[in-house]
């Protein structure tokens, strides 16, 4: 660990349980009501009033962890049925906009069931039934998103062969007038039908948009379980990214979010010429994997077992107890080497120092190995340091872009507020 004594930054805070822990109910009063009711993460596209109804049920059958998430996931279905119902309706009548938000908004609760990870049957369904609903209301928009097929070229045999992705260009965007791109690398919970969120910010401002899941996540192709597997995956992405005439292939920049952040340190280190820059934002490289960490963080601020979450997306299924015992020299970056590689993209590292989901500790560490990097801490605050983080993020790839923005504006183009 990087703070004094062998300790974490947030050593004293390890065995103090966050009160969400204690039951659906409390999760909702103490951490999600609020963001439900201002439409941002992870109720983007979202309505905080379709999911009244769902708390007051959640509420009288006592739901609590450890959760049954079929049983979990069965109380949003058929919520979320009758907003697509609606849309449909709507759709049908001719009433886009209409059409539209209640198509988001069903995969806003679709989201939600299938959160933190589609583990159990009608939490996959609720994923599949969610990417139809999210694809159909972003593509009734004034500013379509499409959905893109990119071929794994350098996939291999037990790899898909598409890596599926959310993508946006702005208008005007051609040969003769590429316009720069940036990559949105999700993280943990959130997918390609999240984040793309940010599409419509980053249109204004004249960037394409390309939302990619990292592995074990949504639809990546890429094996879970194996640590080069990302390197395979994103080589296909920037093949094709740089086979498109209307987007720059010199401004081309990554922005990481939360589990993401470590696939973004491992880029930058793994294709230190392809990016013009790579921004890990609430990642981590390798105190995240130790044991002590993993023992502690299925009651900090994560809403749900995050080691368990943790290990189905590292390929462990239900086996938390291995990947305890395998993750570290499995994935860390400083044991495989890569953050002592020579070579490494222009690298931000941004995070609040009181991160409870991946420790503060792995971006000192970061510093301390290989190229020069650059860092920017928000004290006081928890997991990304948002929203402070946003600001110092859109700034810097403003400024890396060379494009002149407002990250208050784009910012604003966040918020879901429902109008019907």
């Amino acid at each position: 660990m990087a703070a004094p004594n062998g300790k974490f930054f947030i050593q004293d805070k390890l065995t103090k349980p966050a009160p969400h822990h204690e039951s659906f109910e409390q999760l909702w009063e103490t951490k999600w009501k609020k963001p439900a009711q201002m439409g941002v993460y992870p109720f983007m596209f979202s309505a905080a009033s379709d999911f009244e109804p769902i708390v007051e049920e959640m509420t009288k059958l006592g739901m609590k962890e450890p959760y049954d998430w079929d049983a979990y996931a069965g109380v949003f279905a058929p919520h979320a049925e009758k907003l697509v119902a609606t849309a449909e309706a709507a759709e049908a009548a001719g009433e886009r906009e209409k059409a539209s938000e209640y198509y988001l908004r069903a995969s806003g609760v679709y989201r939600i069931s299938r959160f933190p990870a589609p583990r159990s049957e009608k939490q996959r369904a609720a994923w599949a039934k969610g990417k139809e609903a999210c694809l159909k209301g972003l593509q009734l928009r004034e500013h379509p998103v499409d959905e893109v097929l990119i071929p794994h070229t350098h996939g291999i045999e037990g790899e898909g062969k598409h890596i599926p992705v959310y993508h946006q260009l702005p208008g005007g965007a051609s040969k003769s007038s590429p316009a720069p791109l940036v990559i949105i690398m999700t993280g943990l919970d959130g997918y390609r039908t999240e984040l793309a969120v940010w599409a419509e910010g980053w249109r204004r401002n004249g960037v394409a948009v390309v939302v990619v899941e990292i592995p074990g996540t949504g639809d990546s192709p890429a094996l879970a379980s194996d640590p080069t597997s990302p390197d395979r995956e994103w080589s296909s992405l920037l093949d094709w990214v740089d086979a498109q005439e209307a987007i720059d292939s010199k401004r081309v920049a990554v922005w990481a979010f939360s589990t993401g952040g470590f696939y973004a340190i491992r880029l930058a280190h793994t294709h230190p010429n392809r990016l013009a820059g790579v921004v890990a934002l609430g990642g981590g490289c390798h105190h995240m994997f130790d044991r002590e960490w993993l023992d502690h963080v299925n009651h900090l601020e994560y809403p749900f077992d995050l080691a368990n979450t943790l290990a189905y997306k590292f390929g462990y299924g239900d086996d938390v107890e291995k990947f305890k015992a395998e993750a570290s020299d499995k994935f860390s970056l400083l044991k495989d080497g890569t953050l002592d590689k020579p070579e490494c993209a222009r690298l931000l590292l941004v995070n609040g120092t009181e991160d409870e989901i991946f420790p503060i500790d792995d971006y000192y560490l970061a510093l301390q190995h290989g190229a020069p990097k650059e860092a920017r801490f928000v004290p006081g605050i928890k997991h990304m340091g948002e929203p402070e983080s946003f600001f110092i993020i859109m700034n810097w790839l403003y400024k890396l872009f060379g494009i002149q923005g407002n990250a208050g504006q784009q910012l604003a183009t966040m918020p879901f507020k429902p109008k019907f």
